[in-house]
């Protein structure tokens, strides 16, 4: 639902913070959770100078969620349901989120293709809101302690990835409307 956009771009940028350059961290340089190759590109896509990630404009940044990360199943994504997906989107990218979806829906094995298409659309128009961010959140914690490319330098961001998870899905909830939970 794009009306939810601000609020959990707002939550997003809580999630993810200021600037951090952490040698263990694989996005290398980010400033408000955008990464210097990703502002890179958009610098290069929209005629801008090339520059800094830390001193980004925040209508840039913001842009850069919008389009990667919100769009295009943001709009169609049930309230609550469109904030946790943008949150993963943010944190594994745009695929895994599919799938983090697609899993609390009750797909497994092939049906896990990432793609939200009629067969996703389908599933999620049957299901109710606070379970579905319920299951969505379960399987976020299943993959970050789990995760298969992990390396042993990830443990260090569990706590924080850990709170993230039950920061959005606190927040996921409170965008469910009465009688559709």
């Amino acid at each position: 639902m794009e009306a939810n956009f601000k609020q959990s771009l707002a939550w997003v940028r809580v999630s993810e913070g200021g600037n951090d350059d952490d040698p263990d961290d694989r996005g290398g340089r980010t400033s408000r959770g955008i990464t210097q190759r990703e502002y890179d590109a958009y610098c290069r896509m929209a005629g801008l100078p090339k520059g800094d990630v830390w001193k980004a404009a925040d209508g840039v940044v913001d842009d850069i969620y919008h389009r990667s990360y919100w769009m295009p199943y943001g709009p169609i994504l049930p309230p609550g349901i469109d904030y946790v997906f943008f949150d993963e989107a943010v944190n594994t990218g745009p695929h895994e989120a599919a799938i983090m979806l697609q899993v609390g829906l009750g797909f497994a094995g092939t049906d896990l293709d990432g793609h939200i298409g009629v067969i996703t659309s389908e599933a999620l128009s049957h299901a109710k809101p606070l379970d579905l961010i319920d299951k969505m959140s379960e399987f976020r914690i299943h993959y970050y302690k789990g995760i298969e490319i992990r390396r042993p330098v990830d443990r260090k961001f569990d706590k924080g990835w850990m709170s993230r998870v039950a920061f959005a899905q606190k927040n996921a909830r409170t965008l469910v409307t009465e009688g559709h939970g």
